[in-house]
C-alpha cells in the first residue's frame, strides 16, 4: 500500500473542503454555506498535519517543527492583536484560530524539548551490538555538547567538548538529513589505526580484555558468532564485538574531505584526525558503516549524547538502561 499517495490524497481532499467552505461563504452573509461545520473541523487539523508530514520530504524534522510553530504562531498573534476586536467577543473564534491555538503550545513545547534538552531516537541497525540492540528506543542529550541554534547546528554557548569513548547521535555527513548514531574513537588531532582488528590511538594500544563469544541470529535466520572483548577507550569500559571470519576493511571506502588524512593497506586503515573533526566508530566493529568507509564527523553535524535506553518493545528490561 502506498501510504505517501494515501497521504497525499487526504491533503488534497482536506484543502478542497476548506476551499470549498471559503468560496461558498463569499458575500453569503450571515446565511451558512458550503460544507457542515463538522467537515471543517476535521478538515483542518488533517490538511495541517498532512502538510507538516509532506514538508519531511523536503525538509529535516527540526526544520518542519520550525515552521509549524511559526505559521501557528503568527495566527494566534494576528487573531489577538487585531481580528477578534474587530470580530467582537459575541461570534466564534473561526476554526482555523482554534486550530492554531490549540496547536502552537504544544508544537512550541515539543520544539524546544527537542532543540534543546533531549531528543528521542530509535537504533535502526545492529553496528553497536551489543551495546545498542535494534529496537532500542533511546534518549539524546542535546546541551552535553554545547546549545546549539535549531535548524542551523550552530553552536552558541559551549559546554562540553565530546570524549572518546562517548556514544554520540550525529548527522551522517554523506546526507545530513539521516541522523547515525556511533562511538566517539578518535578526537580532533588524534591518530587512529585500526589494523588487524586492533584499534591504537596516538601510537599506544587501547586496552582490551577477552570476554568471551556472542552469538547473533541475523535478518535470514542465521547464526554467527563473534569474539567479545571488554574494550576501555577514555572512561567508556564497553564491550565490542568482531567477526574473526570477515576482512578488517570489508571493503566499500568512498571518497570524502580530507581523505589525504588516512593510508590504507591490507591491515587496515590508519588516520590523521583534522582539526574540528571526530572518527566514528560502532561497536559491531566488522558490520558498521563508520568512519573508515565515509570520513570525518564535523563539529557542526554533532545532534548530541545518548545517555538513556527509555523502550524496546521486544526487550522490555532494557528499559531505563543508561547507554555507556
Amino acid at each position: 500500500m502506498d501510504w505517501e499517495l494515501i497521504a497525499w490524497g487526504v491533503m488534497l481532499t482536506s484543502a478542497a473542503i476548506i476551499a470549498w467552505s471559503l468560496v461558498a461563504n463569499m458575500g453569503a452573509g450571515e446565511t451558512p454555506s458550503g460544507p457542515p461545520l463538522a467537515w471543517l473541523e476535521i478538515a483542518y487539523p488533517v490538511l495541517f498535519i498532512a502538510t507538516m508530514g509532506a514538508l519531511l520530504r523536503f525538509m529535516s524534522f527540526a526544520a518542519v517543527l520550525l515552521t509549524a510553530t511559526v505559521v501557528t504562531g503568527i495566527i494566534w498573534f494576528i487573531d489577538s492583536a487585531m481580528l477578534r476586536k474587530k470580530r467582537g467577543e459575541q461570534k466564534a473564534e473561526p476554526i482555523l484560530v482554534e486550530l492554531a491555538k490549540s496547536f502552537f503550545p504544544v508544537i512550541l513545547v515539543v520544539f524546544v524539548l527537542r532543540s534543546f534538552l533531549i531528543e528521542p531516537f530509535k537504533i535502526p541497525s545492529g553496528s553497536m551490538l551489543p551495546s545498542l540492540l535494534v529496537g532500542d528506543f533511546i534518549l539524546v542529550n542535546k546541551y552535553t555538547f554545547g546549545v546549539r541554534i535549531p535548524v542551523l547546528n550552530k553552536k552558541i554557548i559551549e559546554v562540553n567538548q565530546p570524549r572518546r569513548g562517548e556514544v554520540m547521535v550525529f548527522r551522517y555527513p554523506e546526507d545530513p538529513s539521516k541522523d547515525f548514531i556511533k562511538r566517539i574513537v578518535g578526537l580532533p588531532g588524534d591518530t587512529v589505526a585500526y589494523q588487524n582488528k586492533r584499534l591504537t590511538l596516538n601510537g599506544v594500544a587501547v586496552p582490551v580484555e577477552s570476554a568471551g563469544s556472542v552469538t547473533e541470529i541475523d535478518d535470514r535466520m542465521n547464526f554467527q558468532r563473534f569474539d567479545a572483548y571488554r574494550e576501555k577507550l577514555g572512561d567508556s569500559t564497553h564491550v565490542i564485538i568482531v567477526s574473526p571470519d570477515r576482512p578488517v576493511i570489508a571493503g566499500g571506502v568512498r571518497q570524502f574531505p580530507n581523505k589525504k588524512n588516512c593510508e590504507y593497506n591490507d591491515e587496515g586503515v590508519t588516520c590523521k584526525i583534522p582539526e574540528g573533526h571526530y572518527f566514528m566508530m560502532g561497536d559491531n566493529r566488522d558490520n558498521s558503516d563508520d568512519s573508515r568507509y565515509w570520513g570525518f564527523v564535523p563539529e557542526e553535524n554533532i545532534v548530541g549524547k545518548a545517555f538513556l535506553v527509555w523502550m524496546n518493545f521486544g526487550h522490555l528490561k532494557r528499559i531505563g538502561t543508561s547507554i555507556d
